[in-house]
């Protein structure tokens, strides 16, 4: 009987790699079995439900005091207070999730076992990682009826919904490379959940309220010595600023938003200049999907090279 090259083996779709991944079946089977998954599923809904309760609540008694607001105005805070809490809550769960996800088999003495197969390591890694983001995602889908609900007082375009749910699920995709990374190189998921959750908090906390801090500076420098600036100084402020802002989830998110709803720019817009010229920007979903998509790739093959060592027994 012949053997087949390689080369002369069929192609197989994406759909067959991910889904005819023994790994994948294994992980889907056993995280959904227990009641860990949906218990998990409920507190996040639970919270969520809460939190729009409690702003809608407090919007409204402002409304009392204030007298009425411009249309569509209640529907644009609770649309975006539920995704930036949906953000805060994926930012916990997925290193949570993904931090185990190769540390653990060694802790159960496992991995060694799972070696011994014919499993090559880029199948193992990306199997992990897929189970992984898969709950994720059927968490973000979960929270979809809540956002929903600023639809029905209006401000909120399908636009909006759209980009969120990108910049959502690129961040969990980050978030959740950085757990499998951390979880190869690293042989106690306690060490891989640590750094994991402190690379999530640097990112989620720490850089915007350093923008919160650099913001104003740099706005208030381009005001004030804006006409004795050369054009280049201003236009490289500016897309420093716009670079920092790509490289944070949150800033990325209320930014975009704010675009989308002030400018109805979701590509592309024009900054003029103090000195009269013109530079081009893009929203800031558009480098964080390239920035995630980037640094997703570079950490996963480096898991992958790590788990596809040869390490002392």
């Amino acid at each position: 009987m012949s053997v087949q090259t390689p080369a002369q083996r069929p192609r197989r779709s994406i759909r067959e790699r991910l889904f005819g991944n023994p790994m994948v079946t294994k992980e889907l089977r056993g995280r959904m079995r227990g009641a860990r998954a949906f218990i998990v599923l409920t507190v996040y809904l639970l919270l969520m439900s809460g939190f729009v309760t409690l702003i809608y609540l407090l919007y409204v008694g402002t409304l009392a005091l204030t007298g009425p607001s411009q249309g569509g105005e209640i529907g644009r805070v609770l649309f975006r207070s539920i995704v930036g809490v949906e953000l805060f809550l994926v930012t916990f769960i997925a290193p949570a999730f993904a931090a185990g996800a190769i540390s653990g088999e060694r802790e159960r003495q496992t991995y060694e076992l799972l070696r011994t197969t014919l499993l090559p390591a880029r199948a193992l890694v990306g199997g992990k990682l897929f189970a992984t983001l898969s709950y994720i995602f059927l968490l973000l889908l979960a929270a979809i009826p809540l956002q929903s609900i600023a639809f029905l007082f209006g401000g909120v375009s399908e636009a909006e919904v759209i980009l969120a749910f990108i910049i959502l699920l690129c961040t969990s995709l980050l978030l959740g490379t950085v757990g499998v990374f951390f979880s190869a190189t690293t042989r106690r998921t306690l060490s891989a959940s640590v750094l994991s959750y402190a690379f999530a908090m640097l990112t989620i906390v720490v850089l915007p309220l350093g923008l919160l801090i650099l913001t104003p500076v740099l706005g208030g420098l381009i005001t004030t010595y804006g006409p004795t600036l050369s054009g280049t100084v201003e236009a490289a402020i500016y897309y420093g600023v716009g670079l920092l802002i790509a490289s944070n989830p949150m800033a990325t998110l209320f930014g975009t938003l704010l675009l989308l709803s002030d400018r109805q720019v979701a590509g592309g817009f024009d900054i003029t200049l103090q000195n009269g010229g013109v530079i081009h920007l893009v929203s800031p979903w558009i480098p964080f999907v390239i920035f995630t998509l980037v640094v997703s790739a570079v950490l996963l093959w480096l898991a992958v090279r790590r788990v596809d060592r040869i390490e002392d027994i």
